[in-house]
């Protein structure tokens, strides 16, 4: 399995540092590199914390009612369960970040490896989503990311039916299969 992996979309490179099976579901963590404009959209998750630490250069987070934070080198962020947030590159060079995920998703890591190969694989629309519904709504579910406003309130009952639908065609355990083992 691939401990490097590239969302040319989301203009991000992730490194796998270690993985909710190496601490025995404890916490994952992750080294994010990302370019100039890159970021991912509004979310919050229900499963998990995340501690982000701005490592080179400033990263950018957007928090609840558009209130933006900017971490130096260093300096660290703790989200919540259940805390809407996003994070950006408004920098003019590539930033690097942590992300620790507290207890550890491999939901998660599982979906960013998707999403990363989906990307690679020309798989993505213009909006910077997989193309397919079937693999917006595994993603979304397999990795708890959860849209926020009333885009989630009206999306998430039909995310939940696309996951099991999904599923039970066995286009979960394919995308597992290619971008995953």
């Amino acid at each position: 399995m691939k401990r490097t992996i590239y969302n040319p979309a989301l203009k991000e490179t992730i490194v796998f540092v270690t993985t909710s099976e190496e601490t025995s579901g404890a916490y994952s963590e992750l080294e994010i590199s990302l370019e100039p404009g890159g970021g991912n959209p509004m979310h919050y998750h229900k499963a998990y914390t995340e501690l982000f630490t701005a490592q080179e250069g400033i990263l950018g987070m957007e928090l609840k009612h558009g209130k933006k934070i900017f971490l130096k080198p260093g300096e660290s962020y703790l989200v919540k369960k259940g805390e809407n947030h996003r994070f950006f590159n408004q920098n003019d060079h590539p930033i690097t970040f942590t992300n620790k995920v507290v207890p550890g998703s491999t939901g998660l890591e599982n979906t960013l490896r998707i999403l990363c190969g989906l990307a690679q694989d020309g798989q993505y629309s213009k909006a910077n989503i997989p193309r397919n519904i079937y693999h917006m709504g595994i993603g979304a579910v397999m990795s708890d990311m959860r849209l926020t406003g009333l885009a989630g309130l009206l999306t998430t009952p039909l995310v939940r039916v696309l996951a099991y639908l999904g599923r039970k065609k066995g286009i979960e355990e394919a995308l597992i299969q290619k971008y995953c083992v």
